[in-house]
């Protein structure tokens, strides 16, 4: 079964722009890719910059930086 290269960025981002932060942090602690990750990024760099927003930025950076350590990628 092929899946979109943006489907779980584009997910969670709807979840972002829907106000429903905790899910949205929820769904980024168990990212399948670093790549997602950085997909999400850009997707989140067209909000406007807001508090929330600031943090959210951190969470994806610091999950992105756990994800890219080689003993911690998760099987497929």
């Amino acid at each position: 079964m092929a899946r979109g290269k943006n489907e779980w960025a584009t997910k969670v981002f709807t979840l972002v722009k829907s106000g429903q932060l905790p899910a949205a942090v929820a769904q980024i602690k168990v990212a399948p890719t670093v790549a997602d990750l950085s997909r999400l990024q850009t997707l989140l760099a067209t909000l406007p910059s807001t508090p929330a927003q600031k943090q959210l930025d951190k969470v994806v950076e610091e999950e992105r930086a756990m994800l890219a350590a080689p003993r911690l990628h998760r099987s497929p």
